[in-house]
């Protein structure tokens, strides 16, 4: 029996599930169980979700086990939006601002939930949230920023005109050392190289238009992307053209 199936049949015994979630969250620890949390989120209801994110960054910091509950909770609101209740959204544009990396972690996986049935919506869903707070950004890149997602060349064409308004905007930014920023721009320095491998055609040029932008971070970025397996696999010769073009 496969994992998310026992934990399926676990969870139909069950009449409380907080206590079996919070054992078999992976909670201490480097990974928290990410096919549970799948699976909470196909088979628990708005209720128990809103209830798990009152597990708020004050009472459930990060590893601690409860995190994993408003983890589930996140993710949840993401399998509604699927479902066709658009309502959801604004929620989990609050859960994008959480300070906890697995949260963001979450958001960016509940908006993917979205672009498994409807990209359009998932583009349209995110693209007031590309004039937002960085975590907000953030989120939006991530949550495009998936293989699965960017097969068709329209949706990979958006989304790099998404990452590319997001990479513009972090040269506005004054305060370069708060984790929100720091949040941005490690999402940055891998999203770009999906988009880039999704649609080479149009990625290759937008990203070396970034190599004239003299910004710290910015060149950061380009540098961290041309460094990732993906590109190399996808075109060696390019990667080593810009790295020492």
């Amino acid at each position: 029996m496969a994992k998310a199936d026992q934990y399926r049949a676990a969870l139909a015994n069950l009449t409380d599930w907080d206590e079996y979630l919070l054992a078999e969250s992976g909670l201490p620890g480097p990974r928290g169980n990410l096919e549970l949390a799948h699976v909470v989120a196909d088979l628990g209801d708005q209720a128990l979700f809103e209830r798990y994110l009152t597990n708020t960054a004050e009472v459930a910091p990060t590893n601690d086990p409860r995190e994993f509950l408003a983890f589930c909770g996140a993710l949840g609101l993401g399998r509604l939006l699927a479902a066709g209740q658009p309502e959801m959204l604004a929620r989990l544009r609050v859960c994008a601002n959480d300070p906890r990396w697995r949260m963001r972690e979450a958001v960016a996986q509940a908006l993917q939930k979205l672009g498994d049935v409807d990209m359009d919506a998932l583009i349209a869903a995110v693209k007031p949230w590309v004039a937002g707070t960085l975590l907000e950004r953030r989120a939006a890149a991530a949550g495009l920023c998936e293989p699965r997602l960017l097969k068709e060349a329209t949706y990979a064409q958006h989304t790099l005109e998404i990452l590319a308004e997001i990479t513009a905007s972090i040269a506005k930014e004054s305060d370069r050392r708060s984790e929100e920023f720091k949040a941005l721009r490690k999402a940055l320095a891998y999203c770009w190289s999906v988009a880039i491998v999704a649609l080479p055609e149009s990625g290759k040029p937008m990203f070396e238009a970034l190599l004239a932008n003299e910004d710290k971070d910015v060149q950061w970025i380009v540098k961290q992307n041309l460094s990732k397996k993906r590109l190399e696999r996808m075109d060696a010769v390019w990667v080593e053209s810009r790295i020492h073009g």
